[in-house]
């Protein structure tokens, strides 16, 4: 089984706020992606696939580094791509793919 998660944001679910570094925001989309996938039963070591979305391509190394926080090598195959914008003016959006064990 498959269990898509739809892109989220960095918008702290309890309060609704978005912080407004690029590092904080890769940090709360990821918490974020963890409690759905909490919430499926599963972790962050049953991704097996990430999409990242920046509206700034230059933020990459920064995301990365908060990236490289959130999983264990081997890292879940990725795609990274700048858009032209992401809901609430956000600087970053990730969408994963993850499988029961």
């Amino acid at each position: 089984d498959l269990v898509f998660v739809s892109g989220q944001i960095p918008v702290d679910p309890a309060t609704g706020a978005m912080p407004a570094d690029v590092r904080d925001q890769a940090r709360q989309s990821l918490a974020n992606l963890k409690a759905i996938l909490a919430a499926a039963g599963l972790g962050m070591a049953d991704v097996v696939k990430t999409v990242v979305f920046l509206a700034d391509l230059n933020d990459f190394a920064a995301v990365n580094e908060v990236y490289a926080e959130a999983f264990a090598q081997p890292f879940p195959a990725r795609s990274c791509v700048q858009v032209a914008g992401i809901p609430k003016g956000a600087k970053v959006e990730i969408e994963c793919i993850a499988r029961r064990p």
